[in-house]
Parts: C-alpha cells; sequence; structure tokens
C-alpha cells in the first residue's frame, strides 16, 4: 500500500463510541442475539445495510434488517417502528445506518423491551445521548481526523473493527458497496472518500457480489464510472416516487446480500429495466419541455 493510503486512513478506533459499539456486538454475535440493523432508503443506507448484513452474516451472527415501508420526512428511528416491527422481530440490538435516535423516548422504549441501540451516523450532532452507543465523527467530543464519511463509509469503519477483532482477512472485498453507496451521497471525495472510491472502483472489476457482477455483467454495461453516477444511483434511488423508492431499496439490500447467482440475475435485470422506463420517461419531459418553449 503506498504512502498516500497509509496517510488518508485511520484507525476506526479513533471514532469516539466504537470500542464500546465492538464490545456490544461481540456480546451479541457470541451468545447468538438478535441483530437489527436499521436504516433509510436512499443508497447510501442500502449499502450500508447491506454491509454489515453480509459481515455479520458471515461472523454467524442472528441478524436482520429493517427499513420503513412508508414515506418518512426524517431519518429517525420512532417509537412505531420499535412497537410495530423491531419488536416483533425479536430484537436485543438495533444498529442504525444513516440514521439516529431523536428523543429520550426510543430510547426509554428500547430500554423497557432489553433491546440496546448503537447509532452510526454522519450529520452533525448537538444533542448527546450518554446512555447509547454512538458512533459519528461529527458528534461532540469525537477527534475523528475525517468528517465527511458518509454512512456507508461510517459502516465500513464498524465493519473494519469487527473483522479485525475476528481476524477477518477479507472485508476489504466489500469496498465495492461503501464507493456505490458514498458515490450516490455525493459527499466530498478527498482524503478518506478518495481511498474508498479509488479501492471500490478497483474491487469491482473483480467483484465477487453476485449482485454487483449481475449488474455489470448481464447489462452489458461499457462505461462502468457513468452507469454508477447517473444511472444506478440517480436514475432508480433518487426518484420522486417515494413508494417506488421504497420497494427499489428492499428489492436492492436483497440484491447485494443474495447467495443465489439466479436471484440477482432477476433482480439485475428489473432494476435495469427501471433504468431504461425512467430514461425514456425523462427524454419525454424534456420533448414536452422543449416544445413549449419553443412555442413560447
Amino acid at each position: 500500500m503506498d504512502e498516500y493510503y497509509i496517510k488518508n486512513t485511520y484507525s476506526s478506533l479513533l471514532l469516539k463510541g466504537m470500542k464500546n459499539a465492538l464490545k456490544r456486538i461481540i456480546k451479541a454475535i457470541n451468545e447468538r442475539e438478535k441483530i437489527v440493523v436499521y436504516g433509510y432508503y436512499d443508497f447510501d443506507s442500502i449499502t450500508a445495510i447491506s454491509l454489515l448484513v453480509l459481515v455479520l452474516k458471515y461472523l454467524n451472527a442472528d441478524v436482520e434488517y429493517f427499513q420503513p415501508n412508508k414515506n418518512r420526512e426524517n431519518r429517525n428511528l420512532i417509537e412505531k417502528d420499535i412497537q410495530n416491527d423491531i419488536k416483533y422481530l425479536g430484537a436485543n440490538l438495533i444498529i442504525t445506518v444513516g440514521a439516529t435516535v431523536n428523543s429520550q423516548r426510543e430510547i426509554s422504549l428500547c430500554r423497557e423491551l432489553n433491546i440496546d441501540i448503537i447509532v452510526t451516523d454522519y450529520h452533525k450532532c448537538t444533542k448527546p445521548f450518554d446512555d447509547i452507543i454512538v458512533i459519528n465523527p461529527n458528534q461532540i467530543g469525537c477527534n475523528y481526523p475525517f468528517k465527511e464519511l458518509s454512512a456507508s463509509g461510517i459502516a465500513y469503519k464498524l465493519a473494519q473493527t469487527v473483522s479485525s477483532y475476528y481476524k477477518m482477512t477479507c472485508i476489504n472485498k466489500y469496498i465495492d458497496l461503501v464507493m456505490l453507496g458514498t458515490i450516490s451521497k455525493r459527499v466530498p471525495v478527498v482524503d478518506e472518500n478518495l481511498y474508498i472510491v479509488d479501492e471500490g472502483f478497483k474491487q469491482l472489476y473483480h467483484s465477487n457480489n453476485y449482485g454487483i457482477r449481475a449488474l455489470i455483467d448481464d447489462n452489458n454495461v461499457e462505461d462502468i464510472s457513468k452507469f454508477i453516477h447517473n444511472d444506478l444511483t440517480m436514475d432508480i434511488f433518487q426518484k420522486t416516487n417515494t413508494m417506488g423508492r421504497i420497494d427499489n431499496a428492499k428489492i436492492a439490500i436483497e440484491l447485494f446480500t443474495t447467495n443465489d447467482k439466479y436471484r440477482a440475475k432477476q433482480i439485475s435485470k428489473y432494476l435495469y429495466n427501471e433504468i431504461k422506463k425512467n430514461k425514456k420517461l425523462k427524454d419525454k419531459n424534456k420533448d414536452n419541455l422543449n416544445c413549449k418553449l419553443s412555442t413560447v
């Protein structure tokens, strides 16, 4: 590894809360407690959820994931999700990605249900919660050198920590997923994000993720960079139709976490058709706008 990459990656243990998060996750894995990964339905959260599910399953953890199935104005974990869904999954531990806890009520409810919470987030954090574990480079008192990681980037730092403890040697094979989330979030591609993007593209060309391989190979993608920057992250997951985004998010998580090659091909074909459909709609709207302007 050259000097640039040594200089621009940092120990995940520098993140405030990481050591406590590691201890809690070790307990959950070793005692086969139910872990629920909770995230939003944008592409950054999709890749973050997929990453943690893959790593935790590799370590034989009992893990599920949950996403809101209705439009949300914010990314908060709310009481309704806990009462109506997460509780019935049998959760002992919730790990949020790109989402946070907004009030003491959710914490109190989880405590009543014997559910612990680890929050991984990147938003500016002005209200500290001392009774839950928070991993966020932008929280008060965190001295992590780089503050611009996305949800998938922070999930990757958590995955690095857990994998190091369990002596996993293959953690970097997931960096293509992290790269996809980082690009979709439009965070500055500098410093540690530049490392993620550079290494992610390298991994992409020989990815062993069935979903990623199906998206690229089965759809005859020639310009991978254009496909990722525009077609995949913009045309499917930035739609104004929120329910469409939610549905596609659940499908995409299955795509990135399946170990069934045929199923990956099926999902990939569906998503590629969504891309083509959205392109046609954009072209039609553009033509209609041009016609209106020409008559003015």
